[in-house]
């Protein structure tokens, strides 16, 4: 909290169901991680917090659906970010 300081978590609001879709441009290498503290609500990292499994599911578009995108063009970033 920022009046005390104190680090603190709620319970998540995701339901059974819920999902994120992403559409990667680029060839990606992915770490999927989610809290080990389980569901916050009642209880913090110890034997009676909730866990539930995250489901991957990765799919190829129909080429159908890619017509007309292009590959994104190489960024222009000099990779000098933090050096001298």
């Amino acid at each position: 909290m920022r009046d005390t300081h104190q680090y603190f978590m709620k319970a998540s609001p995701v339901r059974s169901g819920d999902f994120i879709e992403f559409f990667a441009e680029i060839d990606l290498l992915v770490a999927l991680s989610a809290c080990p503290g389980g569901d916050c609500g009642t209880s913090h990292s110890d034997d009676t917090a909730k866990c539930y499994p995250l489901n991957v599911e990765i799919h190829r578009p129909r080429e159908s659906a890619l017509a007309g995108w292009q590959s994104p063009l190489p960024n222009k970033y000099s990779r000098s970010h933090g050096t001298r």
